[in-house]
Order: structure tokens, then sequence, then C-alpha cells
């Protein structure tokens, strides 16, 4: 008696659905990768996006504002810190604050009350790590809103 070995043939169907299987484990393992991984975090730029998005018109505005009448503020990095630099025309009746937004890493955002001396503050470049920076300076005088924004690169 003689016995044939019948061998395995995998016809075009079951090619497709064993392909099939393959992929979807593939992206089934990146998309748990990507979820699980806190290397790949990735939050909204701002906690409050969508708020801030129809409070934009509003900071246009006052952006427009400080633009016409001159009231901006003034913001270099130097090596002692951030130093804002207020119009001369303001007096010490600036209420407002200071917000340093960090756009790699949300957990570094932070926000500071004014306190202006001869027209200037001064963020000391301890409180700052290297990188870039949003600073956004939101403040009052006059009863009039303005708002002053700038990046800064912290070397």
């Amino acid at each position: 008696m003689i016995t044939e070995k019948k061998k395995f043939k995998i016809g075009w169907g079951t090619g497709i659905v064993i392909a099939f299987a393959f992929f979807i484990t593939f992206i089934m393992y990146f998309v748990l990768n990507m979820s699980i991984n806190k290397k790949y975090d990735h939050d909204f730029v701002t906690e409050d996006y969508y708020k801030k998005e129809l409070a934009f018109q509003n900071m246009m505005e006052k952006a427009k504002k400080t633009a016409s009448e001159q009231m901006g503020v003034g913001i270099q990095s130097s090596e002692a810190g951030v130093i804002l630099t207020f119009p001369q025309k303001t007096t010490d009746a600036i209420v407002g604050t200071v917000y340093f937004y960090r756009p790699s890493d949300q957990k570094r955002d932070f926000r500071i009350p004014l306190q202006i001396k001869d027209n200037q503050m001064l963020v000391p470049m301890n409180v700052l790590s290297k990188g870039r920076w949003v600073v956004e300076v939101n403040y009052q005088f006059d009863s009039q809103d303005y708002i002053s924004t700038e990046k800064i690169d912290i070397k």
C-alpha cells in the first residue's frame, strides 16, 4: 500500500484572509503601543482649547487695540531671565497676568501676576527651562484691556 503525502495548498482566498489578519494585528500593535506608552503622550495644546477658540475674537480685538494705541509690552530673554518692558506712559496702576506657555510640554505652563517696578518686570531664569516658550501678557490700564504675545527661545 502506497501512501501519498498531500501537499498543503493555500488558495487565493485563504491568502487574502491571512494577509488581512496580519495587517489587523500589525495595526492593533501600533494602536495599543501608542495609547499605552507614555513616551507618545499627546495632549491638547491647551486644556480648554474649545473655550479659548470661542474667545479668540476678543483676543484679536485686544491685540489690535494694543497695537493701535502703542501699548505693547516688550518681551526679551536675557541671561537673567525674561524681561517685560511696559510703555512709559503707564504707571504702577497696571493689573494683569503673564502666562508662560510651553508648546512641547503642557505640564510646564504657568501663570504669574504682574509685579512691575520702573515699567519693567523680570521673570528669573530659574523658573524657565530651555526651549521654546510663548509669553502672553494680559493687562488692564485705565479700564482698558490689552494683550501682548511673543515667542521666545531660552538657551
